[in-house]
């Protein structure tokens, strides 16, 4: 059994950390070519993000390997294979509720990692990327990866979930962590600043919680930093 989930561990954070060199080397690659200069000057910055992402990405396959371990040997979970398990409405549904809760669980914990002593010990690793740059999603101090690394893992076990939604979620959470750091708004202006963009987070929104620090602290939505009155709307970017 124990080599069975040692396995699994490995091949998550095998798998975790291919997803994060192959999502944010693309979108390095497009800020290469869309946005040519951006990243000039950063490379020290750069293989420092990359070190600290490779490191989390093994925090997070822990978990992750106990999940599929879990799922698959001892069917522990909620997540089902059969479409016809659930109302076909509940895929989408189960999409929504696990970014809802994520985003509700980020911004949280987030927010309590910008008090003094958290910022100091675990998440100036992730704001020491000034600039961030595509590679800067998972930059992150062991503590801070592992608070991050637990969430989606344990909402399996709460909410069902079709495996195909949940590597949606999964696509999700990997392309707007990218996104949401690469230094340029991808999103096209009219969504950015739509009334639907207003409730979204992309990197414009992201932007200015990187240049302020206390405000802008949600990961898909804006709702917890509006309640909060956190929500200081939308930042700017260097080659603007």
């Amino acid at each position: 059994m124990l080599a069975s989930i040692l396995f699994a561990a490995v091949a998550m954070t095998a798998i975790v950390a291919l997803r994060y060199l192959a999502a944010s080397g693309g979108f390095a690659l497009a800020t290469r070519v869309r946005r040519p200069g951006l990243y000039a000057g950063l490379n020290r910055q750069i293989w420092r993000e990359i070190a600290w992402s490779l490191a989390s990405a093994a925090i997070y396959g822990v978990p992750a390997g106990l999940v599929a371990w879990g799922w698959q040997a001892r069917g522990w979970t909620r997540i089902y294979s059969d479409p016809h398990a659930y109302p076909l409405w509940w895929m989408p549904l189960s999409v929504l509720a696990f970014l809802l809760v994520h985003d509700a669980y980020f911004y949280w914990t987030h927010r309590l990692m910008h008090r003094p002593w958290a910022f100091r010990t675990m998440h100036a690793v992730h704001h020491a990327s000034r600039p961030p740059t595509a590679w800067a999603a998972m930059s992150f101090h062991p503590w801070e990866a592992l608070s991050g690394a637990v969430v989606i893992p344990a909402l399996v076990f709460l909410i069902p979930i079709h495996v195909a939604m949940l590597g949606l979620v999964l696509s999700v959470m990997t392309v707007m962590g990218v996104t949401n750091h690469m230094g340029w708004e991808l999103f096209p202006d009219a969504l950015v600043r739509s009334r639907v963009g207003n409730w979204l987070i992309t990197a414009t929104h992201h932007q200015r919680h990187h240049q302020q620090y206390r405000c802008n602290y949600g990961l898909y939505f804006r709702l917890w930093d509006r309640l909060c009155g956190t929500d200081k709307g939308l930042g700017t970017f260097r080659d603007a």
